[in-house]
């Protein structure tokens, strides 16, 4: 007698489990301009790499003579599949079934997707459509009560604390985001949400109406325009296709995990480019503006600039690059945002983005304008000083490479956060630092005399245009304070060479990171 019932019994659930929460609910699924699980795992990953672990996991009824009578499978896809050549692990709610929240098995697969990332250091990859827990509890209406994990049981945390220590970890928010899901999707590196089919909430609508009295919609609560504000997301993406591939560019810069290097690219452009435009990028004006993001443009490889967390903290530019083909982190000021000046946003900004590139090895550019904290009674009740100098303290603790070159303004104690504890430092002839910006620094010396000046707005003016005048690009470069004093078209030739230079010091940066406290 041959084991066919039972081969048969395997291919039949198989089958079953494609089928997700049947023919209906994929058709609502897709009616409400979304895919399903399967759809997202089949477009992320590289075609026939897709391999699922537990694909049967779920819930059978079977007749007295052992035949299926019905299936119902876990609510949760896992498996390990590849991105562009490289193994991830991936997985994610299935939202026709139970709206996501979690069934026992889909918990089980839900739990063990961080485990997996961990045990074989890949990176993980979730698409995340559900509302976490439910009052009801993982078995439905009909549960006796609940019951919960045993008291020795590991914290559910963890593991997604160990995850983020071991490999890129990024989230994508498909749809509602609710509870436990979304502490979930901003435990990553990089998360992403679609702007016309996706909400982050801590409580739904109905949750929220009965606890404060607000009468919301999800879109209101947690919708895109709220959370590319919020630093909750890092981008905001059109749908589901944009953001398989943001997510597969933010990869193609970070090594595996945390014991490998960041991959170097091919050589696509050259290390000695220049650009003219840089001459006459920074105005001499010093009140006017300028793009940071051409400047971040102009200097790296041609195409490589990835931007993060655009809309949060928009006086500080972050992102992804590279540089001869070598990925890099890039930070710059924007001027247009507050004169460049460090917010409390743009301080938890700076600092989670430090943590990031030291976590993945990846060496720091930054491009220096900096005018110091942002001042005011909004900033005072914004702790801007605390988080301003958890952002200093990030940087001093980082134990890559860093290049900072001062373009512009470099002043009082936000500057700090701008340079590496062994830091490379170039700077432009447009150069200027001090304690105080030059306008902040008159109000404060020569308060006294502006005030009892006939025209008190004329001497503020004739006072600042002087001090102007005195600044000198060549005194810093001449006492050794810079490692160079650069034409502004040489910075990408400079910033390649450091590169090259202090790439081998990678290799000793392998392993997980440690940090003391922050204020």
């Amino acid at each position: 007698m041959s084991w066919k019932p039972e081969i048969d019994g395997i291919e039949e659930r198989r089958q079953r489990a494609q089928e997700l929460g049947g023919p209906e609910a994929v058709q609502a699924q897709h009616e409400r301009g979304r895919w399903t699980i399967r759809e997202r795992i089949g477009r992320m990953v590289d075609p026939g790499s897709f391999r699922e672990e537990g694909p049967i996991a779920g819930y059978g009824e079977t007749d007295e003579d052992g035949r299926l009578r019905s299936f119902q499978p876990a609510n949760y896809v896992l498996g390990v599949g590849q991105v562009r050549g490289r193994p991830v692990v991936i997985g994610g709610e299935d939202f026709t079934q139970r709206g996501g929240s979690p069934s026992p098995a889909g918990l089980r697969k839900s739990v063990y997707s961080e485990t997996l990332a961990v045990r074989y250091r890949l990176p993980l990859v979730r698409f995340l459509e559900g509302g976490g827990g439910s009052v009801t509890g993982s078995t439905g209406k009909q549960a006796a009560r609940p019951m919960g994990d045993a008291v020795f049981s590991p914290p559910r945390f963890r593991s997604i604390m160990e995850a983020m220590a071991t490999a890129p970890v990024v989230s994508a928010a498909v749809g509602a985001v609710a509870g436990f899901p979304a502490a979930r999707l901003v435990a990553s590196h990089f998360s992403v949400m679609t702007r016309d089919t996706a909400q982050i909430l801590i409580g739904g609508p109905a949750l929220v109406e009965r606890a404060t009295g607000e009468k919301l919609t999800k879109d209101e609560l947690g919708g895109a325009k709220v959370h590319a504000r919020s630093g909750v997301v890092d981008n905001v993406v059109a749908d589901e296709e944009a953001a398989c591939e943001a997510i597969a560019d933010f990869l193609s810069y970070l090594p595996t995990h945390v014991w490998d290097l960041p991959p170097v690219g091919a050589l696509e452009d050259d290390p000695g480019r220049t650009e003219d435009g840089l001459l006459d990028l920074i105005p001499r004006e010093r009140r006017r503006v300028y793009k940071s993001r051409k400047l971040i443009e102009w200097v790296v490889d041609r195409g490589s600039f990835f931007e993060m967390t655009p809309g949060f903290g928009r006086s500080q530019v972050t992102g992804l690059a590279r540089l001869a083909g070598r990925p890099v982190g890039v930070w710059a000021n924007d001027p247009r945002f507050y004169a460049g000046a460090m917010t409390a946003d743009a301080a938890q900004k700076v600092r989670r983005f430090v943590d990031f590139c030291d976590t993945f090895h990846l060496p720091i550019v930054a491009f220096v304008d900096e005018p110091g904290f942002m001042i005011g009674s909004e900033a005072e009740r914004a702790g801007t000083i605390r988080y301003g100098a958890a952002a200093i303290f990030a940087m001093q603790q980082a134990s890559v490479p860093v290049a900072s070159v001062i373009v512009r303004k470099a002043y009082g104690v936000a500057a700090a956060a701008h340079f590496g504890p062994e830091g490379t430092v170039f700077a432009w002839p447009s150069a200027e630092s001090g304690a105080l910006p030059i306008e902040g620094g008159v109000a404060v010396a020569f308060r006294r005399e502006i005030a009892a000046a006939e025209d008190p707005l004329a001497r503020r003016a004739e006072l600042e245009e002087r001090f102007a005048q005195r600044r000198d690009p060549f005194a810093r470069a001449e006492n050794f304070g810079v490692n160079d004093l650069l034409d502004p078209r040489e910075t990408r030739p400079a910033l390649c060479q450091w590169l090259d230079l202090c790439a081998p010091l990678l290799d000793s940066l392998r392993g997980p990171r440690r940090y003391a406290i922050r204020p």
